[in-house]
């Protein structure tokens, strides 16, 4: 008892108390931070996960610039009520290439991990225009302004390059097409093939119905993406033992 007395030491010393609160916080961390060096990867690799197209990652910056994030995650968690409405539970993997990821809980509107395919561009175009003229009680604002705002795509060799510093596995020739894909996804005239070998299961086509090349192009194939890269249907997870 005389030992564990000795804590009123400590209480008196602010000096004392900030250098043990600090060992034991480094030594917490060590035990939590160490064993990360000595694996191979963290992430479980899936098949079919592959870097967004041009368009999708130009999609998903207007869908970070507009804070999208802040009314809807993307991440489905493992409990029957979440999965029952939204579809399998979120995989790390689909995220492996996100920066930064979109994932969490708070949701003042659904959570969009698996929206991509589920409903048409047409639908999406007239939810963006105007949220409550397909879903009445929404409380989300009107984004007009995305099918008002062109783009051309000037810099996105530069975005994927980027992407590719931080791990994201670009190859050359993804970016040197870069400005080609990005043009052609949104295209009813291009020729799709390359575009699609290299980005399998992306979506194409004149998503806003509109000549120019917008924002809400961008957006909405990116929302078509989400959650349809894995083939849930054949996927069996790893054994963890």
């Amino acid at each position: 008892m005389a030992f564990l007395d000795k804590h009123a030491i400590l209480e008196r010393s602010p000096t004392l108390l900030l250098g043990f609160s600090l060992v034991v916080v480094a030594i917490g961390g060590i035990v939590e931070i160490a064993p990360l060096f000595w694996l191979e990867n963290t992430i479980e690799e899936v098949e079919g996960v592959r870097p967004y197209s041009p368009l999708e990652l130009a999609g998903r910056d207007i869908y970070v610039r507009e804070g999208c994030y802040v009314c809807h995650s993307q991440m489905i968690r493992p409990m029957r009520d979440e999965v029952e409405r939204y579809g399998h539970y979120s995989l790390a993997a689909e995220s492996m290439y996100d920066h930064p990821f979109q994932w969490g809980s708070k949701r003042t509107g659904p959570d969009l991990a698996r929206v991509g395919g589920r409903y048409s561009d047409a639908w999406h175009m007239d939810h963006l225009l105007d949220p409550q003229s397909v879903v009445p009680e929404s409380v989300m604002p009107k984004y007009a302004f995305l099918a008002e705002t062109k783009i051309d795509g000037e810099y996105v060799e530069d975005l994927l390059k980027t992407h590719r510093l931080v791990g994201v596995p670009y190859s050359d020739q993804q970016i040197e097409a870069a400005y080609a894909d990005f043009n052609a996804q949104a295209d009813p005239d291009a020729d799709w093939d390359d575009l699609l070998e290299r980005y399998p299961g992306a979506a194409v086509g004149n998503f806003d119905g509109q000549a120019e090349l917008t924002e809400m192009d961008a957006m909405i194939a990116y929302l078509q993406v989400l959650g349809t890269m894995v083939d849930f249907s054949t996927f069996t997870p790893a054994d963890s033992r």
